[in-house]
């Protein structure tokens, strides 16, 4: 389905509030341009295929819970107070137009669900009844290293109705072109980290897995993470991709 991707700023500026999607599917758009922990105890380790380190992965919609100002979040710790298994997060970026060459100076944004299901800076309505429109957990922003990285500390991402689990990713060059809007799924089934973490309070049952959900369904080859730890001393997520800059 074709729109218009939710425009940044670089790290001063705001951005115009996006109109709420109605479901989180596929999105076809190539990226525009613009201008501008606590946890029980566990013995459960998670292995995943990882995504090669210059394999480009699909361009996704946003959904319908992008951050609204992510300049204002340029941050790497972006729990916020809300409590969940910890998850270390690291994502490298190679540049597919360059050799592969390391992606230094990039600015990555993140966002994803608490524990309940909920996303910072909406609900009210229909589609997320809690309200936390005036909070910003879980969502930040960091610049990539001279090694195209960058690091976050997070929790373990819970599950909402009709998603697997999931982390969206939005990259832009130094100068605030958009470079990439994907996201990064979970491995599952028994021993992964998703089956440990049992979904929270939830639990599993009506869990969506990435064979049926709408955004995952034709293949996650090249958005699968690799996902190590256990409930009892946190997991860490790797994600390695390259980015067309």
């Amino acid at each position: 389905m074709e729109r218009k991707h939710f425009l940044k700023s670089l790290l001063m500026g705001t951005a115009s509030v996006p109109v709420l999607l109605s479901a989180c599917s596929k999105d076809t758009v190539t990226p525009s341009t613009t201008s501008t922990a606590s946890g029980t105890t566990g013995t459960t380790g998670t292995t995943g295929t990882g995504s090669g380190s210059c394999a480009v992965a699909p361009t996704e919609t946003e959904g319908p819970f992008p951050t609204k100002v992510p300049s204002s979040y340029v941050r790497s710790d972006i729990r916020d107070g809300k409590t969940g298994y910890q998850l270390d997060i690291s994502i490298n970026l190679t540049n597919s137009n360059s050799s592969c060459a390391a992606l230094a100076g990039a600015l990555v944004d993140i966002w994803h669900c608490d524990a309940e299901g909920n996303y910072s800076e909406y609900g009210g309505s229909g589609m997320q009844a809690t309200n936390y429109q005036s909070v910003h957990f879980l969502r930040g922003r960091q610049v990539t290293d001279a090694s195209g990285q960058v690091k976050f500390t997070s929790i373990f991402p819970g599950w909402y109705s009709g998603r697997a689990t999931h982390i969206h990713v939005h990259v832009y060059s130094a100068t605030g072109t958009s470079l990439k809007v994907t996201q990064i799924a979970f491995p599952e089934g028994t021993g992964t980290a998703v089956a440990a973490v049992n979904g929270y309070a939830k639990g599993l049952s009506g869990y969506t897995s990435n064979a049926n959900d709408n955004v995952f369904s034709d293949g996650v080859a090249q958005e699968l993470a690799t996902v190590t730890g256990s409930t009892a001393a946190g997991f860490q997520l790797a994600f390695s991709m390259g980015v067309p800059a």
